[in-house]
């Protein structure tokens, strides 16, 4: 409850509350914008309101410290890109657990249960397992389906899609695929492979779409039947 009680103070003081008007004076004036230093109160006191725990004043205050110094990092950077910002959701976050495991004299508990959590068989399978299918699953895909893509860019104007479009599909299905064997719901990969077959299927029927169509296809069921076998062998061994 109180984590959740301060994820809330946060989730208002950082989306709710906040105007682009605010957002564009701070990215402006940095340091010398009034909006900063209440948008780091807002975020203290908006804490200190829901926790309801009045001598607690120590944490809202930390709170608004912390939120402070780390949008003005953030405000320092050129580019206000997507890493950026879930590095200053990351720190925020950090500092809320931090916060309630103060308020719940939980810190000694904290290192027990990492502890635990790192000699589990269970958790570090899961965790290579994930691993595995991120990263070097596309290279193997990749290097797979090779000779396909470079059949078909040479009918190809312009590029097939997006740069690196296509490598965080991939990445995103697998992930998808690995949860749902791993969570016991196998049906929804069906839902997935109809999917993107619909979506490639739209295209136009000449012979270049027809190709971009099966190297599709090709390199999808190959990364879901690694993906699967690699779920499978998950649930049969570690969980």
């Amino acid at each position: 409850m109180i984590f959740i009680q301060l994820l809330l103070a946060h989730i208002l003081t950082d989306f709710v509350l906040q105007t682009k008007k605010a957002v564009l004076e701070k990215q402006t004036k940095q340091e010398k914008s009034l909006f900063l230093y209440i948008h780091a109160f807002l975020a203290g006191f908006l804490s200190y309101l829901l926790l309801r725990d009045w001598d607690a004043w120590l944490v809202p205050v930390g709170i608004s410290i912390s939120h402070f110094f780390i949008d003005l990092w953030k405000l320092k950077k050129k580019n206000d890109n997507l890493t950026y910002f879930l590095l200053d959701q990351f720190f925020h976050i950090v500092i809320l657990c931090m916060s309630y495991l103060f308020l719940t004299n939980q810190f000694t508990l904290l290192e027990d249960y990492i502890i635990t959590v790192l000699e589990s068989e269970r958790f570090l399978a899961v965790i290579v397992a994930y691993l595995i299918i991120i990263f070097p699953i596309g290279f193997i895909v990749g290097k797979a389906t090779q000779r396909w893509h470079n059949e078909i860019l040479k009918d190809q104007k312009e590029p097939l899609s997006l740069q690196n479009a296509g490598r965080y599909i991939g990445i995103f299905e697998r992930v998808l695929v690995l949860t749902f064997i791993l969570t016991n719901h196998f049906s929804a990969i069906g839902f997935l492979i109809a999917a993107k077959s619909i979506l490639r299927f739209a295209d136009k029927n000449d012979a270049s779409a027809r190709k971009q169509t099966e190297y599709v296809l090709i390199g999808t069921l190959m990364s879901f039947s690694i993906t699967i076998i690699i779920g499978l062998l998950i649930r049969q061994f570690f969980l």
